[in-house]
């Protein structure tokens, strides 16, 4: 029998790595660097025929098959060992239609293309809050970014895509055609085939919006939090926020004595006239006294990119998170107590705040579950490659009992925003019984065998179930 690493794949254009290869190491290597995988094949796709061809000589081997787009999943569904990695990050193409207000965006995009495209016409969709994120994995999971209060999340801007089937089959789900599937795809996850392109909804928006930081001393933030719960009570639709607690990221704009100070920070993006905006977040600025006010005038392209840096490839991470059923002041008594416990500088954890257009949206609409939910808290463990066991321990321990402490004010999870082994009961709870029954339901018709299974797993349906 011919080696995998020696042979082709029929009908195949793209660039096949083995681990032979020079470039094989990178090619394996996702966001998170503490995932450390090694894949018998990695099919690099130069387009959705390259993707069905990779699928079906996996189906004809019987190889596990992982599917990377972004490669920014902090599980590393991306990759798997022993197997076929079908990489569409080659595929990384977006054509807008400025006319219609649509963009076709394929599957290995980062949202830093897409938002590059769509900006030269002033328009936007719905995107995540890092740009080098891929635009597969967070759409597929809900899409959760700063336009979301206003347009709905990602999901809620998704008009078609473009499949690959476990059979190797192309077929392009919409709300007319496989509609089940088009249901299924847009909160579901990756469980039911490749997505080689998303064609999105674009709005009006900039190139110039009122966004950017607001950095108070940690032991401010009991105060900082109350102030804010009532801020957001009549907000309006165009403004977006999130808070980070952490420490302050050593940026250029940032006072040197100040970098990796502890501190609370309320982000913000006015989805609007930029006047509007300053009248929106001005209550915000004016509180109680901030370390650092950066919030102004700024592209849309430099507010999306304005942390990458803060979540750069390869650092280690571990995350948890939930939905929380409101901000009470036992809720904040919690997250005060347990925000800055970790001893990493690079650990924090960040609350999104929901509502508006998403909770707006019709709740059989899509698959995504999480409509009611006020906030979304993520926390999110990071620590350094050389780093020893010890800090990692310390970390991961930190961002449990956080979560822990957390119980009894959960509603749910983003799926997006489940780790690895131990979350994987969370996939239930992500969905609720519910909507589970009908995901799994799609997955018995498009994928009954369950070939795409790294992933955040739904089982398919049986009979008797």
């Amino acid at each position: 029998m011919t080696a995998l690493s020696t042979m082709q794949i029929p009908g195949f254009r793209g660039d096949v790595i083995a681990p032979d290869h020079d470039g094989y190491d990178d090619a394996r290597a996702v966001w998170n660097g503490t995932v450390d995988r090694r894949p018998r094949l990695i099919a690099r796709c130069s387009g959705t025929a390259d993707v069905a061809a990779a699928v079906r000589f996996a189906r004809d081997r019987d190889l596990e098959i992982a599917v990377r787009s972004g490669g920014h999943n902090v599980a590393g569904t991306a990759v798997c060992d022993d197997g076929i990695v079908i990489d569409l990050s080659a595929m990384r193409a977006v054509t807008v239609d400025p006319v219609e207000r649509t963009a076709r965006v394929q599957g290995g995009a980062l949202w830093a293309d897409v938002d590059h495209e769509t900006q030269r016409h002033g328009l936007a969709t719905t995107g995540g809050t890092v740009s080098h994120t891929g635009v597969g994995g967070l759409t597929l999971g809900g899409g959760l970014g700063w336009l979301m209060r206003k347009h709905g999340l990602t999901v809620d801007n998704l008009v078609e895509a473009e499949v690959v089937t476990a059979e190797g089959d192309i077929i392009r789900p919409s709300a007319n055609d496989h509609p089940d599937l088009f249901w299924a795809l847009r909160g579901g996850g990756g469980n039911f085939g490749v997505v080689s392109s998303f064609r999105f909804t674009l709005h009006p928006l900039g190139p110039t919006v009122m966004a950017g930081p607001v950095f108070w001393a940690a032991e401010d933030t009991t105060d900082v939090l109350r102030f804010y719960r009532e801020f957001v009570t009549d907000a309006p639709d165009e403004l977006g926020n999130v808070i980070r607690l952490g420490t302050i990221p050593p940026w250029p704009a940032v006072s040197e004595e100040l970098h990796f100070q502890p501190a609370i920070a309320v982000a913000s993006c006015y989805a609007g006239p930029v006047e509007d905006g300053e009248r929106a977040v001005r209550a915000l600025r004016q509180f109680g006294t901030p370390l650092v006010d950066l919030v102004g005038p700024t592209l849309y392209v430099d507010h999306q990119s304005s942390i990458d840096d803060t979540v750069p490839h390869g650092r280690h991470y571990y995350w948890k998170a939930t939905d929380l059923t409101g901000m009470s002041d036992e809720v904040i008594d919690i997250v005060a107590e347990h925000a800055y416990g970790a001893t990493s500088p690079t650990s924090y954890a960040a609350i999104f705040h929901m509502g508006g257009a998403v909770a707006r949206a019709p709740r059989d609409a899509t698959a995504y579950p999480s409509r009611d939910a006020e906030h979304n808290i993520i926390i999110d463990a990071g620590w350094l490659p050389d780093q020893d066991n010890t800090v990692r321990a310390s970390e991961t321990a930190w961002a449990r009992e956080f979560l822990a402490a957390l119980q009894p004010h959960r509603a749910g999870v983003y799926v997006n925003f489940l780790d690895s082994d131990d979350d994987t009961s969370r996939v239930r709870e992500a969905y609720g019984d519910d909507i589970y029954r009908r995901l799994a339901e799609v997955k018995a018709k498009y994928d009954p065998e369950n070939v795409f299974h790294n992933n955040k797993n739904i089982q398919p349906s049986t009979p008797a179930q």
